[in-house]
């Protein structure tokens, strides 16, 4: 009897060591890796680009408690997807460690706000040349082809029918 009783504590000890075996392979990482996404699905603010488990890239526009609003494609289109159904984190947003549930303090929404209602300024075309400038050169250059017509009849002295014939055919 005393073999057979040694014999089922061996048994019982290497069962329990496969336990702790499959304990400290399986479960325990398993875990660890659920807790770091659990962690990583409550940080995530607007902002950030993510990939859903179905494949959709996307911006978050806006967050609820149990869901997100992201933002998709060159249209821009929206649609709201649960937390749970986030699997990574692509580039978090340029704000990184935001306060408060807005994500902005008092100051730095003041600052966005008037950021976001002042247009864009248009750039300047150049400066026009001074007046005197511009009559100068309108004297200089006739302003028509007739004009250049009769100018080259006026220099030409000689008087050639050439010349004559061409400001008549214009």
């Amino acid at each position: 009897m005393a073999s057979s009783t040694s014999s089922f504590a061996f048994q019982m000890l290497i069962l329990v060591a496969f336990i702790v075996l499959m304990y400290f392979l399986l479960v325990r990482p398993q875990k660890k890796k659920e807790k770091t996404v659990n962690e990583m699905r409550n940080s995530l603010r607007v902002g950030d680009e993510i990939i859903t488990i179905g494949g959709i890239c996307g911006k978050i526009v806006k967050t609820k408690d149990q869901s997100l609003i992201i933002q998709v494609g060159a249209d821009k289109t929206k649609f709201e997807v649960m937390r749970w159904s986030i699997s990574s984190v692509t580039s978090k947003s340029k704000k990184g460690d935001q306060k408060g549930a807005g994500g902005l303090d008092e100051d730095e929404e003041s600052e966005v706000r008037t950021r976001k209602s002042s247009p864009k300024r248009l750039k300047k075309a150049k400066s026009e040349e001074p007046a005197e400038k511009k009559d100068a050169k309108a004297e200089k250059a006739p302003a028509s082809a007739e004009e250049k017509g009769e100018a080259a009849v006026k220099e030409d002295a000689s008087g050639t029918d050439s010349t004559a014939d061409s400001a008549a055919e214009k």
